[in-house]
């Protein structure tokens, strides 16, 4: 099994997915261990001078000014967790909980928090043991931490609360026994570190910002199946155009995009003196729009990495200058407003791939039959396919309103100002899936339009995924069933079939 050392400054998204998807050993690196132990030591020589320090010796948030007893410390950590688990609704899929409960630990590691090494440590046990609790997926605002979904799995630490098993939500007491693990025994403050973050909405955007960044190059092949299909020319990704707009993402693309296409192909040839000289902007402005999205993926991951690595703390513990500091850590706009890009971004390329599979079925913008039906009339061929497109198209658009834009006070208007952040995860999740159902239908109508063009073959990379997927998604001389295919080829971009097929014929793509 492989093992992944926490250190609490080297989390990249590949470790992320790593964990979350498959079973990967985590364990906490010795130079981690000493820190926490060194913050943990100066919080309890605090305690005993009888300092009084927020979140371990008094409430939380208006109730700040009330002092708790010695006695009441652990009392106090408890009541914190369960009456902070109040989330409701659709709970994270337990890869996602893997995720969530890997970037916890991540954060403690660091050493800021004051809680005791056991609480990593137990962290770290249930995760090795594939001991996931179920977290509503609502209930954040994204500041003071993502304080319902992380009380939940705070609560299953402590053996309350709930845990997958097999698909099905069982009470974690049983789930413990059956292991032999004792729950985790709350210390002063340990409650309040173990739910100030925002590592649900930065594991969640990392997640979706992984899939954003194999459909931000999925949809340069879709792009490039429908310039062939459509007979485009290939003049607008000629390098000298991206080296005077030096944007990184439209020269990645525009150089994708040779690559897929080649030189030329049979298709190409065949209609060289066509007279085209300038395509519809969606096969033309390619470069600019899947370039921009691109962009946005990589300014998107550079912050949510640096989130993952964060103190995210309240009070932050800096034991070698003497100091416990109330701050804003906690506080999840970084993170919301990165997603929020990510949303737009993801939104308006998958709006384009809808563009090229209009102009596909448009017999007024092509030489190709209306709606790539053999028999039309009788047959309706991608009509719907392009309707169900444009009806994920503005979806996205709804779900695209920033939600990092809002705010609410809450906590007697002591936290008057919140990020959203965690609706932003959770909405990014959904425009990822319409995007790639977008792009899978993209797909599916460039096929049926090259299938056309038969026994021309398109350029080699093109050809090579067409031959990869005609078995599966055969030309279609009468109606089917076509959300079947749509669900065949997006397995095939899920399972890396169509990365793999291309990398035989032309190489890496860039994102």
């Amino acid at each position: 099994m492989k093992v992944y050392k926490l250190t609490g400054q080297d989390v990249k998204l590949e470790n992320v997915w790593a964990v979350a998807h498959r079973n990967i050993k985590v364990e906490l690196c010795d130079t981690a261990r000493k820190k926490i132990l060194e913050s943990r030591d100066y919080i309890e020589g605090r305690i005993k001078k009888g300092d009084t320090m927020y979140g371990v010796n008094t409430g939380f948030g208006l109730f700040s000014n009330v002092n708790i007893s010695d006695e009441d410390i652990q009392k106090l950590q408890v009541n914190l967790i369960r009456s902070h688990s109040v989330g409701v609704g659709e709970p994270f899929t337990p890869n996602e909980t893997r995720a969530i409960m890997y970037l916890r630990a991540n954060a403690l590691s660091r050493g800021h928090s004051g809680c005791r090494v056991e609480v990593v440590d137990k962290i770290l046990e249930f995760l090795n043991n594939n001991i996931i609790p179920v977290i509503p997926g609502q209930g954040s605002v994204g500041a003071s931490g993502d304080l319902a979904p992380l009380s939940h799995l705070a609560l299953a630490l402590i053996g309350e609360g709930k845990v997958w098993q097999d698909g099905k939500k069982v009470p974690v007491a049983e789930v413990l026994k059956a292991h032999k693990i004792t729950p985790l025994v709350l210390q002063a403050k340990e409650g309040l570190s173990l739910i100030n973050g925002c590592q649900v909405m930065t594991a969640i955007g990392l997640l979706y910002t992984y899939e954003a960044r194999r459909l931000a190059w999925m949809v340069d092949l879709a792009g490039a199946m429908t310039l062939e299909a459509m007979r485009g020319t290939r003049s607008a990704f000629d390098p000298l155009i991206a080296a005077t707009r030096p944007h990184p993402g439209e020269a990645k693309t525009a150089r994708n995009m040779l690559r897929l296409l080649g030189e030329t192909s049979e298709i190409a040839e065949s209609h060289v003196d066509c007279g085209n000289v300038q395509d519809a902007y969606s096969l033309r402005c390619i470069p600019a729009v899947h370039g921009a999205a691109k962009d946005t993926v990589v300014t998107t991951l550079k912050t949510l990495e640096i989130e993952a690595n964060s103190s995210t703390d309240n009070p932050l513990v800096f034991s070698k200058e003497g100091k416990i500091l109330s701050c804003g850590n906690f506080h999840g706009e970084p993170v919301a407003f990165s997603l929020d890009y990510l949303c737009i971004a993801m939104s308006a390329m998958a709006s384009i791939s809808e563009c090229r599979i209009e102009k596909l079925i448009n017999p007024a913008m092509s030489q190709l039959p209306a709606f790539l039906a053999p028999d039309g009339g009788l047959n309706s061929g991608m009509m719907i396919v392009q309707v169900a497109a444009a009806s994920l198209v503005s979806e996205n658009k709804i779900l695209s309103h920033p939600a990092s834009v809002d705010s609410i006070p809450t906590s007697a208007d002591k936290e008057d100002h919140v990020s959203m952040g965690t609706i932003a995860a959770r909405k990014l999740g959904k425009i990822i899936k319409n995007a790639e159902n977008i792009v899978a239908m993209e797909i599916l109508c460039a096929m049926q339009a090259l299938g056309f063009l038969r026994p021309l073959k398109a350029s080699s990379a093109v050809n090579a995924v067409y031959e990869l997927l005609e078995p599966m998604v055969p030309f279609a001389q009468v109606d089917r069933i076509f959300s079947d295919d749509i669900e065949l080829i997006k397995s095939k971009i899920r399972d890396n079939s169509i990365a793999l097929t291309i990398k035989k014929s032309v190489g890496d793509l860039e994102w």
